[in-house]
């Protein structure tokens, strides 16, 4: 038989979850960044190279 009443994991399960794509946004975004940032370096370096050429 099933039981009766509301599920049982259903709140931490789903507290999990949240947390977990919190967590994985929060790497994303930072990856993303790091890369822009390093992106910006390059180009700064190169475009200082073309003017001293």
């Amino acid at each position: 038989m099933s039981k009766k009443g509301k599920a049982k994991n259903t709140l931490n399960k789903a507290k999990h979850t949240k947390l977990m794509n919190q967590k994985i946004n929060k790497v994303k975004l930072q990856k993303q960044q790091n890369k822009e940032r390093l992106k910006a370096i390059i180009k700064k370096a190169n475009d200082q190279k073309n003017q001293e050429i």
